[in-house]
């Protein structure tokens, strides 16, 4: 039987723990299921899509194409277990607000956590065989439902704060009112409610997911984009980089429709903005870090300063493959103009045609150096881009002093920082 609502132990700190007899068995038993985490994460998949075929509609299927999606299921499995049993001091508190924060921005019910407990206990026993004791499968099971519990209460708490009445849908009509090329990658749409209703407010750093119907009967696919506007204006929008798939992962689903399927005039189904990481942080200096298409929260943090604290000092760094691959730069001019103190650097690994007329920016060849990223004293920080380059940036960072709690990141789809 799984734990029940609200049946958890806590200390008296409030703190979740195991109860004794599950820690020792799931200290016991963690190696095997460590070492048998995708098999298990992968039975679990074929499982739960064979029994419940509409749960298609929600989980991302180019992260399950490329398995990038049980690994990173089994990863948090594993890792949550070890903070359980005293194996881990990773905080577990903010891991737990970002999951949170993806799943209501897909819809995710109490009720699927039901499922997806059921198919995963079956999956350990089949891939563990006759190590799955009753006492190990008991142990398991409370570990699942202790992280169950604490992600719906989150979650209920965060679908009540954006309004979503209970048992309802997080989706909405958006009416496309323009659609812009900003390279030949990358289209921005922007967006107001259809039904002519107020536009909600967010902040620079959030994200909101779009879901769409594929051709072919391939049914509903969700991906999250970061607001890229300015928080309070009448409209929101959206950047959207087409994903083109290399070493032999598929193209992008959702951002090939966007791309080849969506004009002026059509609707999207857009969920209320989401995401636990402010881009702007309080009133200390501002570094704001990005790679690619992960320009687009520094842009809306930009705008949103521009409007509100024009005299705050903010660094922008964006790393991009050339000038005419880097999205949203022409914006850059007008919000320098705005933000007197605003000072830019850019790498690009090719800087032939780098330079922009009415901007002040420092451009060098190649990839971002850590070690010369401009900091002020006591700045905040915030990342975005590929995971590999937010690992190197916040790792040069932390090497020159940087606190850990004053460097925020972003991370779409299942990967995680370490």
């Amino acid at each position: 039987m799984p734990v029940q609502w609200g049946a958890t132990r806590s200390t008296p700190q409030g703190v979740i723990v195991l109860s004794e007899s599950s820690a020792a068995v799931v200290t016991a038993t963690l190696p095997a299921v460590q070492a048998n985490g995708e098999a298990i994460t992968g039975r679990f998949y074929q499982r739960m899509f064979a029994a419940h075929p509409e749960l298609l509609n929600i989980f991302n299927r180019s992260n399950q194409a490329t398995g990038t999606q049980k690994a990173a299921l089994a990863g948090a499995v594993v890792a949550y277990a070890e903070h359980l049993t005293g194996g881990s001091a990773v905080p577990w508190g903010p891991i737990l607000d970002r999951i949170a924060h993806k799943h209501v921005s897909l819809g995710i019910t109490a009720t699927q956590y039901t499922i997806v407990g059921r198919h995963l206990m079956a999956a350990v026993a089949e891939v563990l065989g006759e190590a799955v004791t009753p006492e190990v499968a008991a142990a398991w099971d409370e570990v699942y439902w202790l992280l169950a519990c604490e992600l719906v209460a989150r979650e209920a708490r965060l679908y009540t704060e954006a309004g979503v009445p209970e048992n309802g849908s997080v989706w909405r009509e958006w009416r496309v009112t323009d659609r812009t090329a900003e390279t030949p990658d990358v289209v921005s749409f922007t967006l107001v409610p259809a039904d002519g209703g107020a536009v909600p407010g967010f902040t620079a750093g959030q994200y909101t997911s779009v879901a769409v119907d594929l051709d072919g009967g391939r049914g509903q696919q969700i991906r999250q984009y970061s607001l890229s506007g300015r928080p309070g204006a009448d409209r929101w929008r959206i950047t959207v980089k087409r994903v083109r798939g290399t070493g032999g992962a598929p193209d992008g689903m959702v951002s090939g429709f966007l791309h080849e399927r969506v004009a002026v005039g059509d609707t999207l189904r857009l969920s209320p903005p989401f995401g636990e990481v402010s881009a702007l942080g309080g009133e200390e200096p501002l570094l704001l870090v990005s790679a690619g298409i992960g320009l687009t929260p520094a842009m809306s943090a930009l705008a949103h300063l521009a409007a509100t604290e024009p005299e705050r000092p903010v660094t922008l760094v964006h790393a991009d493959r050339s000038g005419a691959a880097h999205a949203l730069r022409h914006e850059l001019p007008a919000l320098q103009e705005r933000l007197p103190n605003l000072s830019v650097r850019l790498w690009y690994e090719d800087t032939a045609g780098a330079e922009l007329a009415g901007i002040k920016a420092e451009i060098a060849e190649g990839l971002v150096d850590p070690a010369v990223v401009p900091l002020a004293p006591g700045a905040y920080v915030h990342l975005c881009g590929p995971v590999p380059f937010m690992t190197l940036v916040r790792g040069g960072l932390l090497r020159r002093g940087v606190p850990a709690e004053r460097i925020a990141y972003e991370v779409f789809g299942p990967g995680m920082l370490r």
